[in-house]
């Protein structure tokens, strides 16, 4: 090999290199602010006083599933090079053809909706920044659900940012003068409703989230079509709870 072309090579992989660090940037920072956006508008949405019933927030939770859906059919159509055709098939074939296949995401739908619908619940009984803070705990649970199911280990380091995260939530509890603002706006009781609604959504969110990986590991299936069919079983979920209200 010439040293024109090794040098070209190295260019292209440092080329690479770059694009997926800022390309991991990017994603970091957009899931910051996709997530910071969406509490703030759920926490403004569920405590705006107007006349007239509130929106349910098994609505909310359709509509976000369809969207997800519909996303996920976009980027299998273009991993189907963009024709209708394979698209038919591959739907048609991994979903339809194998309903065993989508039958095991009942679980974690069933799961999914639970922890959405709490989060509604959440928010309206705490305030964004508490809420945040708490909700972080499903880092603790999705490692501690791994370790039980997938047999995964955590380092040192790894252990040690959980106690931290951990003691971090507890200082976010832990009563203070600023808390008598926040008293007015919510009774004792709203807050332990909120607080057990989060912590339940915690551990239905690691739960979840581990038995969803197993079941990717454990097949061939694309993560897009996973999502498919997760998303419909949590669409139906939500229909069946609307329905039966």
């Amino acid at each position: 090999m010439s040293k024109n072309m090794r040098n070209k090579r190295k260019s292209k992989e440092g080329k690479s290199q770059a694009m997926s660090t800022n390309l991991k940037y990017l994603s970091l920072g957009i899931l910051v602010f996709q997530t910071t956006t969406l509490v703030l508008t759920m926490r403004y949405s569920r405590t705006l006083k107007e006349e007239g019933p509130r929106y349910l927030s098994s609505t909310a939770v359709v509509i976000a599933e369809l969207l997800k859906i519909l996303a996920c059919v976009l980027l299998v159509y273009k991993d189907s090079k963009c024709n209708l055709r394979t698209l038919n098939r591959v739907l048609h074939d991994e979903i339809l053809n194998k309903p065993m296949e989508t039958l095991k995401l009942a679980i974690p739908s069933g799961i999914y909706t639970l922890q959405n619908n709490l989060l509604y619940v959440a928010l309206s009984n705490l305030d964004a920044a508490t809420y945040q803070v708490t909700y972080q705990l499903k880092i603790l649970t999705t490692a501690l659900f791994s370790v039980s199911m997938l047999s995964k280990k955590l380092g040192v380091y790894q252990w040690l940012s959980l106690v931290i995260l951990m003691t971090g939530v507890a200082f976010v509890q832990w009563p203070s003068d600023s808390q008598e603002t926040a008293a007015k706006e919510h009774s004792a009781g709203s807050q332990f409703v909120g607080l057990m609604a989060v912590l339940i959504a915690c551990f239905s969110s690691g739960f979840a989230g581990v038995y969803f990986e197993k079941i990717l590991k454990e097949t061939k299936q694309s993560v897009w079509i996973r999502n498919i069919q997760l998303g419909t079983w949590r669409v139906g979920d939500c229909c069946r709870d609307k329905i039966r209200r």
